[in-house]
């Protein structure tokens, strides 16, 4: 892969775009949180409890979710761009370099769980003591301080040349498959070597390199048999000369392919971690949150998952894989599937314990007379910690070995695109959930007129048996990734320690 030191192409300016379109967002947040005349009327609950809160509506509702989705977009850019951007300033020629690169997945989970913990302890105190135009400061001050400490570096980065879009070439691939197959051609002629190849093909490292070693990827002359159906798309005499492709191309795209029944296996994992910012912070906040006179505010027990993977990731990156790499004798240690599968794993345990947690919590709900009281329940808080600890470990583990086997798997030119998948299993497992939970409401409410998860009591919910439907779930989405995990192979190959 050839690399520019040049702080003008691609990953500096996809960091800077973003970054504005993220501190724009977070500005107009700001402006909004710190005008009276931007913002509903105060609401106040307790002093006129029948009383509505009124919502937002018209151009202050406008203003809004133009701040909203400016950060997400903003948000969305950096978390894409950031990790291949940061993995490719190392020499993946050596076991040096990939033993680092992985160490920098690791510590950049970690860093994300750091920013995290100051989110939801520092910044959460501050907009319920000082206001939320506080909060949204703080956040719109770290933003603006993190662009010119990247262009501090900039002299210094390496940056791969951009080489096209791997969505066009996807895209390209895909529909020549498509409209190739319809296409009578002699056999003969099917297949265009590289030497004739309208494309030309991409740069790769220095031989000997990890991308020399790729499975049908660098000087392959005829495509492989795997997923034969996109071979279709290789052809001296295509529908259209727009849909000419050639054999790399198409190895690239079969493996980006192979790729995605992994990450579809990891959207049940965020599926589970959406109990975190929801049903797990109401079951903490019925319960005794205080921790001697000082009272932890519900939205700051997400600290418990992010302070149990700052404890892991540097525990797991400097004893448990060093220990690992002796045992096995190679220069991985644990694979990037397996660490994918011990998180899987986790999180069937998580939602186990979790639905043991609110078993518990319900008896004391009932032993102490308290079923429609809103006081806190005489058991403390400290007990949703347990299924916190086994779901933050969880997201340690597949969060940076998803990121990594991306990353080491993907061809170069489509690692950005790849590495994005993680994020994406979030987001869509975080939709995920929200639709489950419809689910669950309308099919339970149809068969016993009373949906498990209805209604502004948590003590009348039937939470307990939705955590053990996301148990079961959990299990066979874990038996599912067994296996795809037991038929990838891997493109690269694995040296010995």
């Amino acid at each position: 892969m050839r690399l520019l030191f040049n702080p003008s192409f691609a990953s500096n300016k996809t960091y800077m775009h973003n970054s504005c379109c993220n501190l724009q967002g977070l500005v107009v947040l700001t402006i909004q949180a710190r005008s009276g005349s931007l913002k509903p009327p105060t609401c106040d609950l307790q002093a006129a409890p029948n009383v509505p809160c009124e919502q937002v509506h018209g151009a202050q509702a406008a203003m809004l979710f133009i701040g909203l989705y400016l950060v997400a977009l903003g948000v969305g850019g950096i978390k894409g761009s950031l990790p291949p951007h940061g993995a490719e300033q190392f020499d993946e020629a050596t076991p040096q370099g990939r033993k680092q690169r992985s160490t920098f997945f690791n510590y950049f989970v970690f860093c994300l769980s750091f920013g995290a913990l100051i989110a939801v302890t520092f910044v959460v105190w501050v907009e319920d003591n000082k206001g939320w135009q506080w909060g949204f400061g703080i956040s719109t001050f770290a933003i603006f301080l993190s662009i010119p400490i990247f262009l501090a570096g900039s002299s210094f980065y390496r940056n791969k040349i951009p080489c096209g879009s791997p969505l066009t070439t996807i895209s390209k691939v895909l529909i020549a498959a498509l409209v190739n197959s319809g296409v009578s051609r002699n056999s003969t002629t099917a297949i265009v070597s590289m030497t004739s190849s309208p494309s030309p093909p991409i740069p790769t490292v220095k031989e000997g390199g990890e991308d020399s070693n790729r499975e049908g990827v660098g000087s392959i002359h005829t495509p492989s048999t795997s997923l034969s159906f996109l071979n279709r798309a290789v052809s001296d005499t295509p529908a259209c000369s727009a849909l000419e492709c050639s054999v790399q191309q198409v190895e690239e795209v079969k493996i980006v392919m192979k790729i995605l029944p992994i990450f579809a296996c990891t959207i049940m994992l965020n599926c589970c971690l959406a109990q975190l910012s929801t049903f797990s912070v109401q079951q903490a906040a019925s319960m005794n949150t205080k921790v001697g006179s000082l009272k932890v505010p519900p939205a700051s027990l997400p600290v418990f998952p992010v302070v149990f993977i700052m404890i892991l990731a540097p525990v797991y990156d400097h004893f448990i894989i060093p220990f690992a790499r002796r045992v096995t004798k190679t220069e991985m240690g644990i694979s990037h599937l397996q660490r994918i599968g011990i998180g899987l794993f986790l999180s069937i345990v998580a939602m186990a314990i979790a639905a043991l947690v609110e078993i518990k919590r319900k008896g004391v709900v009932t032993d102490s007379g308290l079923l429609d009281s809103a006081k806190p329940l005489p058991i403390t808080f400290f007990w949703i910690a347990f299924q916190y600890l086994f779901l933050g470990s969880a997201d340690l583990f597949v969060l940076a070995g998803l990121l990594e086997f991306c990353f080491s798997e993907a061809p170069v030119s489509m690692r950005s695109l790849a590495t994005s998948l993680s994020w994406a299993s979030l987001a869509i497992g975080y939709y995920l959930s929200s639709v489950i939970v419809s689910i669950v409401n309308r099919v339970t409410g149809i068969s016993t007129n009373k949906p498990w998860l209805a209604g502004s009591n948590l003590n009348h919910y039937h939470l307990e048996r939705f955590y053990w439907l996301m148990c079961i779930l959990s299990a066979l989405n874990f038996m599912h990734y067994l296996f795809w995990a037991a038929k990838y192979k891997y493109t690269t190959v694995k040296s010995s320690k």
